[in-house]
């Protein structure tokens, strides 16, 4: 019993020490002139046009709220200066044919930007390139909604 308390007192002591440390360490901080790190944030606007993005309300308020924020778009990439908003757009240019535009792929063009000879390129390679993918891609859609 006794070797009880000698623990109860061992770490009661051990405690009090830790926290006094603490405390001091929190005093001198306090002590010391605050330097404001960051430019005080603007209001927030308030997003009149709510979107549904989920079926979750509170996510739904968290992105609506982040899109209304605006902050986000000026967000660089690796230091390099560009806002997400001329990231966006590079990526648009670059890969905008993906998205459904009606543009023609050029499979010599690709493989010269590769460093391979467009001659060298197989043609199941270029067929695959150069397939339309979209009946695929509904299939695909239909069978998921049907699941």
């Amino acid at each position: 019993m006794k070797k009880k308390t000698n623990i109860k007192a061992v770490i009661r002591k051990i405690v009090r020490e830790e926290v006094a440390m603490a405390i001091h360490e929190v005093i001198t901080e306090l002590k010391l002139p605050t330097q404001q790190v960051s430019k005080p944030k603007q209001k927030r606007k308030i997003v009149e046009k709510q979107q549904n993005y989920t079926k979750n309300p509170i996510l739904n308020d968290v992105l609506n709220e982040t899109a209304g924020d605006g902050d986000w778009k000026s967000i660089t990439s690796n230091g390099a200066g560009k806002t997400l908003d001329s990231l966006q757009n590079t990526l648009s240019d670059s890969y905008g044919d993906m998205m459904g535009s009606s543009q023609d792929i050029n499979v010599d063009e690709m493989a010269a930007d590769a460093n391979v000879n467009p001659e060298a390129v197989p043609d199941h390679v270029t067929n695959a390139l150069t397939r339309d993918y979209s009946e695929l891609m509904k299939a695909v859609d239909k069978r998921k909604e049907s699941k």
